[in-house]
């Protein structure tokens, strides 16, 4: 199987906190892959690093076989062109319309006339039911019409790979179907590589071809979604089945409690 992304030994910190330590992972081809994991184990600093948004202190992250970290800036403005990216806020442009957000790529990266532009946004919005809120402001959408037209000004250029962060977050349960449906048909029509990065279990191993699950700055399991379910590890059961008690604790590590407080032991 063709790998699209890798991630070699990669370490990346914040400040004095280490975010991956050694992050060795692979996201194949034309499949869509997961990314799962307790918030605040780096599933969108692992997208900021493919994007060359941030650049990793050792190892290397490959993207379509090129060395993000080594590209130059034309490089690497390149090659995020091939990129789509449905931010978790879906991010649209407040005071512009629905057409106007949808045909932004285009018209930053093309030279296309304006009905071509037009034409375009038109396919890519029908692409995802909204054609009929093509004149239509943020304001007057509902979250998941917001996701859904982010979706697709994320797919405006064509992109051989988007990445999804968190993209179930804040939705209700019909919109969150919708949106679950409208990842996968658009992966199979376009053949894309879709990466998702997200703590919703139940979407996202019901769309993925295969899973990821880091914490403490490593993959702590790989394998399908069948596979993560059959795991007999006690903290990727824990993870997924989203039990309280585990080998993930409960209390963030801390002195106790009685030292805090002043309390003297006799």
């Amino acid at each position: 199987m063709e790998e699209y992304i890798v991630f070699d030994d990669v370490h990346f910190s914040r400040g004095q906190r280490k975010i991956f330590n050694g992050m060795n992972l692979s996201v194949p081809k034309g499949k869509t892959t997961a990314i799962m994991g307790p918030s605040g184990t780096g599933k969108t600093t692992l997208l900021k690093l493919i994007g060359g948004l941030l650049m990793p202190e050792h190892g290397t992250v490959m993207v379509d076989g090129k060395s993000v970290g080594e590209l130059g800036h034309d490089d690497l403005f390149e090659l995020r062109k091939s990129m789509g990216m449905l931010f978790q806020s879906g991010a649209l442009l407040t005071d512009e319309s629905v057409y106007e957000n949808v045909a932004y790529p285009l018209r930053e990266h093309t030279k296309l006339s304006e009905s071509m532009v037009r034409d375009l946004v038109s396919m890519k919005l029908e692409a995802v039911g909204l054609r009929g809120a093509i004149d239509m402001m943020p304001s007057e959408l509902s979250g998941g019409m917001a996701r859904r037209v982010a979706l697709a000004r994320s797919i405006a250029l064509d992109p051989d790979l988007i990445m999804y962060d968190e993209p179930f977050t804040g939705l209700d349960p019909i919109t969150m179907s919708t949106v679950v449906t409208l990842i996968k048909k658009l992966n199979d029509a376009l053949g894309i590589t879709s990466l998702m990065v997200s703590h919703d279990v139940a979407e996202t191993l019901s769309i993925a071809d295969y899973c990821h699950i880091i914490s403490d700055g490593k993959v702590v399991v790989s394998g399908t979604p069948d596979e993560l379910q059959q795991s007999d590890s006690e903290w990727v059961q824990q993870f997924l089945q989203g039990q309280p008690d585990g080998p993930a604790p409960f209390h963030y590590p801390a002195a106790p409690i009685a030292e805090d407080l002043g309390v003297k032991h006799g």
